[in-house]
């Protein structure tokens, strides 16, 4: 599915499991491409779960939740699904699916409870295995000679820029990758770093994955 901005998703399935009043709460996180593999992951991790009380879901597909759908599966209407989709909602995650698997541990949690327990379920699960920032960035790949490798290399540390390779030839040359808006910068402030300008060409656009380090639900006009 083509992507034409940057992103939230998960950084890689996973699972994570929560045990509130004696009722054990598993969530199992998929990234997916497509509805056909959300309706395989859900179908495979209900089947893997065939014994649990409640196999509930949700997921969202696009980068405006085209594509999106919940479940309770036996749960009281409203009280699983719609709080799983809302937390990947809020936490702006896309191209997700959950299953939150419930094994009932015997003391009722009323629908309130439930609710938090079915969308914490989703947060924290999401915490735990990870979310990265899918961002477009821009290759650039410069030619330098040694005596600027250190200069270069400290300019690069401290902006924290991704080096995506450098090689050691007659001279050295560095292939990084940035945003779209901060290559013009990055080109300008190099070429005053090394007096004139580099040998430079772009390469390839390509989507990376940054580690988001604040994770948490919020309003999608934040």
């Amino acid at each position: 599915m083509s992507q034409e901005a940057d992103f939230l998703t998960i950084k890689e399935g996973g699972q994570h499991e929560l045990v509130i009043k004696k009722s054990r709460f598993i969530a199992t996180f998929a990234r997916i491409g497509s509805e056909q593999e959300a309706r395989d992951f859900i179908a495979a991790t209900s089947k893997k779960y065939h014994d649990a009380t409640h196999n509930t879901y949700a997921y969202t597909l696009g980068l405006n939740d085209e594509h999106v759908k919940s479940s309770d599966n036996g749960e009281p209407a409203g009280t699983a699904g719609v709080p799983e989709l809302r937390t990947l909602q809020l936490m702006q995650l896309k191209n997700v699916a959950v299953v939150v698997t419930r094994y009932f541990g015997g003391i009722k949690l009323g629908a309130g409870g439930l609710i938090r327990a079915y969308s914490g379920s989703v947060s924290e699960a999401a915490k735990a295995i990870g979310v990265v920032k899918r961002v477009l960035q821009q290759e650039l790949i410069f030619t330098i000679p040694y005596n600027r490798y250190d200069k270069v290399d400290h300019f690069l540390k401290e902006r924290e820029i991704y080096v995506a390779g450098t090689e050691y030839g007659v001279s050295i040359t560095i292939s990084v990758y940035l945003d779209l808006e901060q290559v013009a910068s990055f080109i300008a402030d190099l070429t005053e770093l090394l007096n004139g300008e580099p040998d430079l060409i772009k390469g390839d656009q390509r989507y990376n994955e940054i580690p988001v380090k604040e994770i948490g639900p919020r309003e999608k006009n934040d």
